[in-house]
């Protein structure tokens, strides 16, 4: 089973977990392959870690520890507690009113969704894959038209607006697809360093690009942000999926943007680059900015939000303001659409 709870709820994963030990009681093996170390911990008798192709070792599940797995992992201690500030939420940064939109195929995927993120704040979206949270970020950034509804940057309408026009006002992006929307394989690293300033100044100057100031920034951005890279002249298609993600990561958050917004930015990623970048996105909020944060998994979303909304079939089913105190039952059911009393989230969400 290689990553079976990918697209589950808390609820089919449990279920999954029962059929699981069900077979191996029955002696069946099973051969369960999982980034999420508290599964592993959970689910096997043996585990067996791979770091860069290579066997790292095999141990008794019983007789380690997930801090161990993670060292075995990466070749260091990792640190898995989230330092996570108390913040007062600030001004509304992003929002959008009764949004509609339609999926690639030209059915609705976005339906009346209604939500804001603040400055200072986290505001996580969960849901199952594919009911609409990549729709509702492409909605909110530009790429993708809005049916119906309103989005606002700062009070400003910029419902239909051209990504550019985002840009401008500080609404950056992180998409799930690296290498097809994120980046530009092809080209070099400093080349898609500069990707959304190669307009400005000191980037360019008029119909020119000084390579020289790319040069400057790219050998910056990389450095800052810990990409492992031979040169800033290195095609980006022959760097790592972590190399990958910090270089974006680094692209997005270089000028301290008013508002990110996140789709799967650790998915994939080894123990150390998950660490990395979830610190990364934790300074960006400190600093004042505003995130939306797209997750499939469920743990990271609960550690990270402030709030938490929750999305099924398109709509908002609901938006918890303290997700920590909400158990992941409650949570699942509303992902399964089911909805929980009013009185346990904030009144935005869905709006026909």
């Amino acid at each position: 089973l290689d990553e079976p709870t990918a697209v589950l709820t808390p609820q089919e994963c449990e279920h999954l977990f029962e059929t699981v030990r069900q077979m191996t009681a029955e002696g069946h093996g099973i051969v369960f392959i999982s980034h999420k170390l508290d599964e592993v911990m959970g689910l096997s008798s043996r585990v067996t870690i791979l770091r860069k192709g290579k066997l790292s070792g095999t141990l008794d599940t019983s007789s380690t520890t997930k801090e161990r797995l993670a060292e075995l992992m990466v070749g260091k201690k990792m640190v898995f507690s989230i330092d996570k500030k108390e913040l007062a939420r600030g001004r509304p940064v992003l929002e959008c009113s009764s949004l509609h939109s339609l999926g690639d195929r030209g059915f609705p995927a976005v339906n009346g969704a209604s939500i804001a993120v603040h400055e200072h704040e986290i505001l996580g979206i969960a849901g199952v894959a594919g009911n609409g949270q990549q729709e509702l970020c492409e909605a909110m950034v530009g790429l993708r038209k809005a049916e119906s509804g309103s989005i606002r940057v700062k009070g400003e309408d910029m419902t239909n607006r051209a990504p550019k026009d985002f840009i401008d006002r500080g609404v950056h992006y992180i998409p799930a697809d690296r290498k097809g929307t994120g980046l530009v394989p092809n080209m070099k690293v400093s080349e898609n360093s500069i990707l959304k300033r190669y307009w400005k100044r000191p980037v360019s100057k008029g119909f020119f690009i000084k390579w020289s100031e790319v040069a400057a920034f790219a050998i910056k951005l990389v450095s800052q942000f810990s990409v492992s890279t031979p040169s800033v002249e290195t095609p980006v298609r022959n760097l790592s999926g972590g190399n990958l993600q910090k270089l974006m990561l680094g692209r997005e958050l270089s000028d301290d943007p008013a508002v990110v917004l996140a789709v799967h930015p650790t998915w994939g990623l080894d123990v150390a680059a998950t660490c990395f970048v979830r610190e990364q996105l934790l300074g960006h909020r400190e600093r004042g900015g505003a995130l939306l944060l797209v997750s499939e998994d469920l743990d990271e979303l609960i550690s990270m939000s402030d709030r938490l909304a929750v999305m099924c079939k398109g709509e908002i089913m609901g938006i918890l303001e303290r997700p920590m105190e909400v158990p992941v039952e409650s949570i699942g059911l509303m992902m399964a659409g089911t909805a929980i009393p009013e009185d346990a989230f904030s009144r935005e969400g869905s709006q026909e």
